[in-house]
């Protein structure tokens, strides 16, 4: 079996997705890329049977190369995003916080440093029908420059060259989201970091947990 170790990351990455509760039944995504292949979790398969045999692989063009599964219908999504980042891995989730406040704002604000994660202030893709090539393209814009998104009426993304590092995105991006939410809830005037702020934010992210060697 081609990419048996990336199939099973797939397959831990969407049960971990579903443990913190950022995914509701088989809604969200997960995949790799390793040179012209997309490793991707397959469409509606329930995440507590999926197996690494279930994970599929399809080509950069998306076309299919092995398993015996339907793969997500956000491939096209995935293939966009993969040719217009550097990014190693996707996941994408459906988590309450996230979706909601992407119907009521086109870009989260630098209301906390975390936002700093993500390359500054996080937009909101337009909407698009899942599937749809115009989804994909909404999406690859608002992740120019950055490794987080939200996707209006529909969820989240996230990226990154590693996949444990793109899904240890979701959990940060849900809790920024839902601090915003929460502070737009009081009606009262919300603080904001400015551009310098973030800036020193990023640079200071760069080293963030990396402990001396041993």
């Amino acid at each position: 079996m081609l990419y048996e170790k990336e199939r099973q990351d797939v397959v831990d990455t969407c049960l971990f997705m579903m443990r913190e509760n950022l995914v509701v039944g088989t809604a969200g995504n997960v995949s790799i890329r390793v040179g012209d292949h997309v490793i991707i979790s397959p469409s509606g398969v329930d995440y507590e049977t999926m197996t690494a045999e279930d994970v599929v692989v399809h080509d950069m063009a998306g076309n299919h190369v092995e398993g015996r599964l339907k793969p997500s219908s956000e491939l096209p999504l995935h293939i966009a995003v993969y040719e217009s980042t550097d990014a190693v891995a996707v996941t994408h989730n459906h988590a309450v916080a996230s979706t909601a406040l992407g119907l009521v704002v086109d870009e989260i604000p630098t209301s906390h440093y975390y936002s700093a994660m993500f390359g500054g202030v996080i937009r909101v893709a337009p909407y698009a029908e899942f599937g749809t090539d115009d989804l994909a393209v909404n999406v690859s814009k608002a992740l120019e420059g950055r490794t987080g998104a939200l996707m209006k009426n529909h969820g989240a993304i996230t990226i990154g060259p590693t996949l444990k590092k793109a899904v240890d995105l979701l959990p940060i991006l849900e809790y920024v989201c839902d601090i915003q939410l929460k502070a737009m809830a009081t009606g009262a005037p919300i603080a904001l970091l400015g551009e310098e702020q973030i800036e020193s934010a990023v640079t200071g992210m760069k080293d963030y947990g990396k402990q001396p060697a041993k």
